[in-house]
């Protein structure tokens, strides 16, 4: 039976920006890495400004998109990559972002 340990899993919304983090660590083969996650900055009804995720880990690895595109990315590790992708959110807005949510 697949099983899922959720570490982080919320969403907040502020001056027109959404963020929408899920991290779960994972024995689920799909996810080599142990982990299953997408990190989500993006326009409110609108589009992706930044995410990091490994849905499709098996055949495509771990992703960076943005609006130029996507990008394969090494995983440098959980913590090292959501700490990465907070220092970006936190650049790209002017919002002072509640990450202990």
């Amino acid at each position: 039976m697949a099983s899922y340990t959720t570490v982080e899993d919320w969403q907040a919304v502020e001056s027109g920006y959404v963020v929408d983090v899920t991290i779960r660590q994972t024995e689920v083969e799909k996810y080599p890495s142990g982990w299953d996650y997408s990190l989500h900055l993006g326009e409110v009804g609108g589009d992706t400004i930044l995410r990091y995720d490994n849905a499709h880990e098996r055949t495509k690895g771990h992703e960076r998109h943005t609006r130029d595109g996507v990008e394969t990315i090494q995983f440098p590790g959980m913590l090292t990559l959501y700490d990465r992708f907070k220092r970006e959110v936190e650049a790209q807005t002017t919002v002072s972002w509640d990450w202990s949510a």
